[in-house]
C-alpha cells in the first residue's frame, strides 16, 4: 500500500473554479481527517493556515501533514509534510514544500513560483539539482489549489458541469477535469451535512483502477471543506472524513 496516504490527502485539493467575493478561511484554521484503508484505521491528515510577510505583500502560509498509525504505520511508516506560500488577494502560489518519507522512500522538494516570468523553478534538495520549467498563469500547487477551490461560487454550477484545473506537480503542469455529481446530505459524525458531490477524474493504472473511482464531498456552505473522500484502488479502497475542525470563518455544522 505505498503511498495510498498521501494520494488521499492530495485528493482534498484538487478542485479549483471561479473566484468569489466571500472570504472561505482565515488565519488560525486547522483541520483533521482520519484515512482508512479498508478497515483499518490507517492514519491522519491535517491542513492548517497562517498569515506571513514576504516582501511586503499578504502572504498566507498552509501547512498539510499525513501519517500512518497503529498496525498500518507499524507495518508502512509514513510521515509526509507539504506546504505553500499564496498571496490572500490573488491566491496565487509562491513556493511550495514537499517532504515526504514514505516506507523509506524519501522526497525532498521546493517549487518557487514566477508568474512574471512564466517560471516555476523546482530544487531537489535530494538529488542536489535545479531547473526552471514554463507555467501558465492559471496554475496551482498541490496544497494552494485547496484554497482557490474555497473561494468559489458553486451556486451557479448544476449537475454534470465539468471544470478544469491546471496544478504543477512532477515537475508538469498536470490538467484534472472535475465533475459535480449532485448535492448529497451527508451524516457524519458532526451531524446531517448538507454537501455537493463531486468526482474528479484521476489517472488510471498504478494506483486507481480508472479515472473515476475517487468521490469528493465538499460542504454546502461558506466554508467548503472537504467532509470525505472514497478511492478505489488497484488494491482495496481507502476513505477519509473529517473528524476535527476549529478556526472556521463561517459557523457550522
Amino acid at each position: 500500500m505505498k503511498r495510498i496516504l498521501p494520494i488521499i490527502f492530495i485528493l482534498s485539493f484538487l478542485l479549483g473554479f471561479s473566484q468569489s467575493d466571500t472570504a472561505a478561511f482565515q488565519r488560525g484554521e486547522f483541520l483533521k481527517f482520519k484515512i482508512q484503508y479498508g478497515l483499518l484505521n490507517a492514519g491522519f491528515a491535517t491542513v492548517s493556515i497562517e498569515q506571513k510577510k514576504e516582501e511586503n505583500d499578504p502572504v498566507l502560509h498552509a501547512i498539510g501533514k499525513g501519517w500512518t498509525t497503529g498496525m498500518v504505520g507499524f507495518l508502512f511508516s509514513v510521515d509526509d509534510t507539504y506546504e505553500t506560500y499564496f498571496t490572500e488577494n490573488s491566491l496565487q502560489p509562491k513556493h511550495f514544500v514537499r517532504k515526504l518519507n514514505e516506507g523509506g522512500w524519501t522526497q525532498d522538494k521546493e517549487i518557487f513560483f514566477d508568474f512574471r516570468e512564466h517560471q516555476a523553478k523546482v530544487v531537489n534538495h535530494k538529488k542536489k539539482t535545479e531547473k526552471s520549467y514554463f507555467i501558465q498563469n492559471d496554475i496551482q500547487d498541490m496544497l494552494s489549489s485547496f484554497y482557490y477551490m474555497r473561494s468559489v461560487d458553486f451556486s451557479a454550477l448544476k449537475d454534470n458541469d465539468s471544470i478544469s484545473i491546471n496544478i504543477f506537480f512532477d515537475e508538469k503542469m498536470n490538467p484534472f477535469k472535475l465533475i459535480i455529481m449532485g448535492r448529497e446530505t451527508l451524516k457524519t459524525k458532526f451531524g446531517k451535512i448538507e454537501t455537493i458531490k463531486i468526482r474528479p477524474l484521476v489517472q488510471k493504472g498504478r494506483v486507481f483502477k480508472d479515472e473515476e473511482n475517487v468521490t469528493l464531498w465538499i460542504t454546502d456552505d461558506l466554508n467548503k471543506i472537504p467532509v470525505k473522500i472514497k478511492a478505489s484502488l488497484v488494491v482495496g479502497s481507502a476513505k477519509a472524513e473529517l473528524v476535527e475542525y476549529n478556526g472556521l470563518v463561517h459557523p457550522f455544522p
